[in-house]
């Protein structure tokens, strides 16, 4: 991973994670517009527009700058084809944060998500000096469970129909891992 912080962007082998652009919005909405991702995701709405990604884009660099978020869009580091997202949130008070992704479902199975997640942890823990970090994700979610794992975090625990999706309760399952720990996956 290499972090430009005067350009806002992280490196990795395949990919370049760059602060989003008003011109992502209506690949932002055709990627996210899209049944199968928002069943997996906590906040997508559906169906969605590109009203929905400018407003959502809309805070991206001043939360940056102010340290309390970063969201990166995940794009091809060659041809610069966007992929997904994926963003950090900042717990100052108690020196953590979480880790959330999404990509588009026509990149799925390319191992984007993970790549993407290794970056980010990587800059939580070296650029930030984050203690921890954390991610959760539905348990009927696998494809989002095996990312959680292969970057190195533990499962801490499972809350039970915690959120409603669909008018159904869902199980959300934590899962962390530890700057220390973090050192023994790289």
């Amino acid at each position: 991973m290499k972090y430009c912080k005067t350009e806002k962007t992280i490196e990795t082998n395949r990919l370049l994670l760059r602060l989003f652009k008003e011109t992502d919005a209506t690949e932002v909405a055709e990627l996210c517009d899209n049944y199968n991702l928002y069943k997996n995701t906590l906040y997508l709405p559906y169906p969605y527009s590109i009203e929905d990604a400018l407003s959502w884009m809309k805070n991206h660099l001043d939360n940056f700058n102010d340290d309390k978020s970063y969201e990166f869009a995940i794009t091809d580091k060659v041809t610069g084809k966007l992929f997904g997202a994926v963003a950090l949130t900042r717990n100052q008070g108690f020196n953590n944060g979480e880790i959330a992704y999404w990509v588009g479902e026509k990149h799925w199975g390319n191992g984007y998500a993970t790549e993407a997640a290794k970056a980010i942890l990587e800059f939580a823990f070296v650029e930030k000096q984050y203690h921890k970090v954390f991610a959760r994700y539905f348990q009927s979610n696998l494809a989002s469970g095996k990312v959680i794992e292969k970057i190195g975090m533990k499962k801490e625990g499972i809350l039970r129909e915690h959120v409603i999706k669909e008018n159904d309760y869902i199980d959300l399952v934590y899962c962390g891992i530890l700057k220390t720990e973090f050192n023994v996956y790289n």
